[in-house]
């Protein structure tokens, strides 16, 4: 059982590394549209249409996939005093019941996302006449990263190794 956990964590790591490298892509998109906006609106005189909407769109999904990224390496921002004070067993508990807690929220991004997605779908963006569907769709794709992450956090927690920020997932 052990050796299928391990398994399984090493599989999500995998996944963690091609969203961060997805994540680095999409900053580095985002950073060359801004950055040639200010240039084209400032030096040539003549900007881009549809740079800033990219740009923002962009953001929504560093945002949200970014968030299930930080979940797994423990970057978020926590209050944790009552986790240093617990014994090892109620420390244990209140992990796992946070965890819960994200994965239900998660799971409710993914449903009402996928909701929300379906209703705009027939929209398009005002500059580069691209679906709606595209922006709103990383509110359910970053849910089901926190999702899976979660998953990583209860296997760490079943093999008793709590992750924690100090470690670095290569």
């Amino acid at each position: 059982m052990k050796t299928y956990l391990l398994l399984a964590n090493r599989a999500i790591d995998q996944f963690n590394r091609l969203i961060g490298w997805g994540l680095a892509a999409l900053l580095l998109v985002m950073t060359v549209l801004i950055f040639w906006q200010v240039f084209a609106r400032f030096v040539i005189g003549k900007p881009l249409f549809f740079s800033d909407e990219i740009a923002r769109f962009a953001m929504l999904w560093l945002t949200f996939i970014g968030a299930g990224y930080a979940y797994r390496r423990g970057a978020l921002i926590s209050v944790d005093i009552v986790l240093e004070y617990a014994g090892k067993t109620l420390g244990c508990l209140l992990r796992i019941a946070i965890i819960l807690c994200s994965a239900l929220f998660a799971f409710i991004m993914v449903k009402y996302g996928l909701d929300i997605v379906e209703r705009v779908s027939s929209q398009t963006a005002p500059s580069t006449r691209i679906s709606m569907m595209w922006p709103y769709l990383a509110v359910p794709v970053g849910g089901v990263v926190i999702l899976i992450n979660s998953v990583g956090l209860l296997i760490d927690e079943a093999l008793g190794k709590p992750y924690s920020p100090k470690q670095e997932v290569n």
